[in-house]
């Protein structure tokens, strides 16, 4: 770092990133890598979210049920390859097919016993864990510039962030001193944060780095140069096979890991938005939201939403070409969706969310299909060893499999490739 740039930011008594206008970090030529291990935990996340959508569904239902002809134009909405009725059919365990009692050549769908059950179970791991569901709403709220978020860029997050199907109607009602719903400049209601809580505006990497530092050999010394902001912050990384070891790419990452690092939770208006310095800003704004996701990885059209509220610049999305090692782009079920390559080791998550967990048991019961058909009483008391033994086989396929691509993340435009899809 230029001493020059120390020197005045200590006489005026600026941050330091506001005074860093200028790139300075060569940009490094890097090939799309494609890997099929965090390709098939998205391809499956997806159809565990559509058979929630689609249960979330049938309980908003007066009737109790959905007809076919409700769900025929939904399998975009749903984001699955196949038709909707087709894939329901695929599993009989959570969802029942009857003709309807008034018009009997129509076909309705409800949820089975087990469905119901695992409704039911799933209620209780949301109350569980409320307070870490507002505690990540407050968070997504405090990255913004103006600590508010319309519904209509919170509602598709719901999956993503573990917010229950409700969650604008009941959780919100339960928490005035946190949240407030407001209008805003369009009209449109919004979210607004009441009060900045000061204990969630530390960020996922200070406290990852922080828990290294105390635990270093270095001592109290570097820990208290870490409090007061003089040691850099740097982000996980695991590349694709064959890029840490090559030099123009870990010279740009040294490179890159010394810049200061700005958190997700100060203001950055102030910052150039062609500056290296923004650029490792939106890196970590990036890397703090995917990292509040259940599953670690959300759909670039959703934080296309939400662009600026966070105050990321117009081509942002190419962030994600230029850091491999941090972030994973896939274009699985006709999607671009981000990953947090972090988040996951051996083809599972790191540190899985009571959420996730239960999810992973309605997926068990969706592939058992037939079996458990009608016994779900014999089913439910061994769903936690089961889960966890096809868990452990499922870790061990394919763990590194990677496909190399011929595009460079400054000359290939991912975004091409999928605007013209659903996203």
């Amino acid at each position: 770092m230029n001493s020059k740039y120390k020197a005045l930011a200590s006489l005026g008594n600026f941050p330091l990133h506001n005074l860093l206008h200028c790139r300075t970090i060569a940009k490094v030529r890097l090939k799309w890598v494609k890997n099929r291990s965090l390709d098939h935990n998205i391809d499956v996340q997806t159809d565990i979210k559509a058979a929630f959508l689609i249960k979330n569904a049938i309980i908003r239902s007066p009737t109790g049920y959905l007809t076919s002809k409700s769900l025929i134009d939904s399998q975009k909405l749903l984001g699955i390859t196949v038709p909707t009725l087709r894939f329901m059919r695929r599993y009989p365990t959570l969802f029942e097919e009857y003709p309807h009692p008034k018009y009997p050549s129509l076909a309705c769908f409800k949820l089975t016993e087990l469905g119901m059950m695992m409704h039911q179970k799933e209620l209780g791991v949301y109350e569980q864990c409320e307070g870490d569901i507002v505690e990540r709403l407050c968070r997504v709220l405090m990255m913004t510039r103006s600590q508010m978020l319309p519904f209509q860029s919170l509602h598709p997050l719901k999956w993503d962030l573990g917010l229950p199907d409700d969650f604008d109607r009941n959780l919100i009602r339960k928490y005035p001193d946190h949240f407030r719903v407001v209008k805003g400049t369009s009209g449109t209601n919004c979210l607004k944060l009441v009060q900045w809580p000061e204990d969630f505006s530390v960020s996922l990497l200070q406290k990852m780095n922080e828990k290294s530092i105390e635990e270093s050999t270095e001592g109290f010394s570097r820990y208290r140069g870490f409090r007061r902001g003089k040691v850099a912050l740097e982000f996980p990384m695991s590349f694709p096979r064959g890029y840490g070891a090559q030099k123009k790419v870990k010279a740009w990452m040294d490179e890159f890991q010394k810049l200061p690092y700005i958190s997700p939770y100060e203001d950055s208006r102030g910052i150039d938005p062609n500056s290296d310095i923004m650029e490792k800003r939106v890196v970590g704004l990036l890397h703090e939201f995917l990292g509040l996701t259940i599953y670690k990885k959300t759909k670039r059209n959703y934080l296309r939403c939400l662009r600026e509220e966070f105050n990321l610049p117009h081509r942002f999305t190419r962030i994600f070409t230029r850091y491999p090692g941090i972030f994973y782009l896939s274009l699985k079920c006709k999607t671009t969706s981000v990953a947090l390559r972090e988040g996951y080791q051996r083809g599972k998550l790191v540190n899985p969310h009571p959420l996730a967990k239960h999810r992973d048991k309605v997926y068990y019961l969706m592939r058992t299909g037939l079996i458990y058909r009608g016994k779900a009483l014999d089913v439910i008391p061994r769903l936690d060893n089961l889960v966890d033994n096809d868990a452990e086989d499922v870790g061990e396929e394919d763990e590194d499999e990677e496909e190399e691509i011929e595009m460079s993340g400054e000359d290939y435009d991912l975004e091409a490739e999928t605007d013209s899809g659903t996203d």
